[in-house]
């Protein structure tokens, strides 16, 4: 609990004098005011986070949290759960959606265990920081307990930590997890306040009776843990998944750091949002990558207050958003830094 506790004291809000600065310089190159749009708004915020009048990413990490989750013995996701282990060695392997787009970004993927019920032996590429084998089922009792919930928190800080020292510019988050849009629509229910219905979608692909079932398993599941909404912990220890916290963590070590982070889909949005109740600051260091289909992703970029750059009707997680949001993100910093002024260019400027 320490080292969260010290990393949420280390979370400071942007400096609005970085902004301004930043966006004299964009207000100053060859073109209309405003006319790259969100490109500019991406350019001035990497200015802000990094306090770099040039900054560059040219190190970039996904790091894709792995966890598997007790709640589907009670048939919410259309995969058995074996193929969260199965995945893991497929992103070894490099062969998933997040190793062919992270390679298109220029960004290395990282897989985190953090509560898969696999032993895995030593590999390029995974980093072993499991916390759990699995969560427990929370249709019948807590998915963690609190010094679990804490630790998978506590990992993503370390992990953050890690890397940052590596010299990485910019973190992406990716997940998982059979079955873990369960434990994200409930996380969406009780901090959003909307209703477990309006924030549970299919997942993999449920069919009607499945996703009526799994509607039906989180409100069970709310009304026996009875998380708290005024407490982030207490929700992801009863209702969350191990990778959730992972992701929470490695956004609120990111930002005591003052690392810009892509947070991916749902699941990461799950994350971005405990991370957010504990630190509301946090947010002004995210970027949303891409609006998911999943109804309740909307519902918590709303509570976070950001605005998603895509929006292409993905919910694979993984990474996989990120991977190709990292992509617009860079192409807005290069802007930035290597656009002409009007001065250099000898062209006029605009009255």
């Amino acid at each position: 609990m320490n080292l969260l506790t010290q990393t949420l004291e280390k979370i400071s809000p942007l400096s609005n004098q970085w902004f301004a600065d930043a966006q004299k310089r964009l207000d100053n190159l060859t073109k209309p005011l405003g006319s790259l749009g969100r490109l500019e708004e991406f350019a001035a915020r990497i200015v802000a986070i990094r306090e770099d009048m040039s900054p560059t990413l040219d190190k970039k990490a996904i790091f894709t949290f792995a966890g598997d989750h007790g709640i589907t013995d009670e048939g919410v996701s259309a995969f058995p759960k074996e193929v969260t282990q199965q995945m893991v060695f497929n992103f070894l392997r490099g062969g998933a959606g997040i190793n062919v787009l992270a390679r298109h970004a220029g960004a290395e993927v990282v897989v985190v265990d953090v509560g898969v019920a696999h032993e895995f032996e030593k590999a390029d590429g995974l980093l072993n920081f499991k916390v759990v084998n699995g969560t427990k089922n929370f249709a019948i009792g807590p998915a963690m307990t609190m010094q679990e919930a804490v630790k998978c928190i506590e990992t993503g800080i370390e992990i953050a930590q890690g890397y940052a020292k590596k010299g990485f510019k910019i973190f992406g988050t990716g997940d998982m997890g059979i079955g873990n849009t369960t434990p994200s629509s409930a996380i969406a229910a009780v901090l959003t306040g909307k209703s477990v219905a309006e924030v549970t979608g299919r997942g993999t692909g449920i069919n009607d009776n499945a996703h009526a079932n799994k509607v039906r398993v989180i409100e069970k599941g709310i009304e026996v843990n009875k998380p708290s909404s005024s407490d982030a912990l207490d929700v992801l220890a009863k209702v969350g998944g191990a990778e959730i916290g992972g992701i929470a963590g490695l956004i609120l070590g990111a930002a005591s750091l003052r690392i810009p982070v892509v947070v991916d889909g749902f699941i990461s949005t799950a994350g971005a949002l405990i991370a957010y109740s504990l630190k509301p600051e946090c947010a002004e260091y995210m970027f949303a990558a891409h609006s998911s289909v999943e109804p309740g992703h909307k519902a918590m970029l709303e509570k976070i207050g950001l605005r998603p750059i895509l929006d292409l009707s993905m919910r694979l997680g993984e990474g996989t958003g990120a991977a190709i949001a990292m992509l617009v993100i860079e192409a807005g910093l290069k802007i930035y830094r290597e656009m002409a002024t009007f001065g250099e260019a000898g062209v006029s400027a605009g009255n």
